[in-house]
């Protein structure tokens, strides 16, 4: 998949075992993509224990460390520090039938996350619709938590970037959208085009 923030562009590498069912990518396919690329690779695992992924992720030359707050409970603090000492960024993703209230005390604690991955359709599988619904969440973090990176996944493309981007979303994820065109580039120029719009109005 490709992100962008808005700061920066990106790599999104969706790894993906126990909390859904199909198994994506791995470490090593991490340390393949950091012998080319000086981009920041933004990791989104879908996995139940977290804590197992993080050094073998940090040694291949991952930039960031999504994991899920449904598989966390009151594990976080120690998964925080253990990301950040690590060399990594700390991301915190929640699917769409968790309460962004969850989320709150990794972006408030002392050790907190540095972006919060709403997701716009059920994990798992690519190519599903976009949940308009979810732009709540991304406008009540943004509002609450103006300097947090908010990230979006999940049926972002031309005809819903808009939406995402004026809710408060600086980080986009797009997959079929952008690999399914016959114009890839054009479709990240639009996605690019809309969250800096966004971005430079203040959301």
């Amino acid at each position: 998949m490709v992100v962008w923030r808005a700061e920066f562009r990106a790599t999104h590498l969706c790894v993906q075992s126990h909390f859904v069912p199909n198994l994506t990518i791995g470490a090593p396919v991490i340390q393949s993509l950091r012998k080319h690329t000086d981009a920041f690779l933004d990791c989104h695992l879908m996995v139940t224990n977290p804590s197992d992924y993080v050094a073998p992720f940090a040694q291949a030359g991952a930039s960031g460390f999504t994991f899920h707050i449904e598989v966390v409970k009151d594990e976080w603090k120690d998964l925080l520090k253990s990301i950040k000492s690590a060399g990594m960024q700390a991301g915190v993703a929640l699917r769409p039938g968790t309460s962004v209230e969850q989320i709150f005390p990794l972006v408030e604690g002392e050790e907190h996350v540095d972006m919060v991955l709403v997701m716009t359709v059920e994990p798992g599988f690519g190519g599903q619709k976009f949940m308009p619904e979810m732009m709540a969440k991304v406008n009540i973090l943004r509002k609450k938590f103006p300097w947090l990176h908010i990230e979006v996944d999940g049926g972002l493309g031309p005809s819903t970037i808009k939406e995402a981007a004026q809710a408060g979303a600086n980080c986009i994820v797009a997959g079929s959208s952008v690999f399914g065109s016959q114009d890839p580039a054009g479709v990240i120029s639009i996605l690019r085009s809309k969250v800096q719009d966004a971005a430079m109005r203040g959301f």
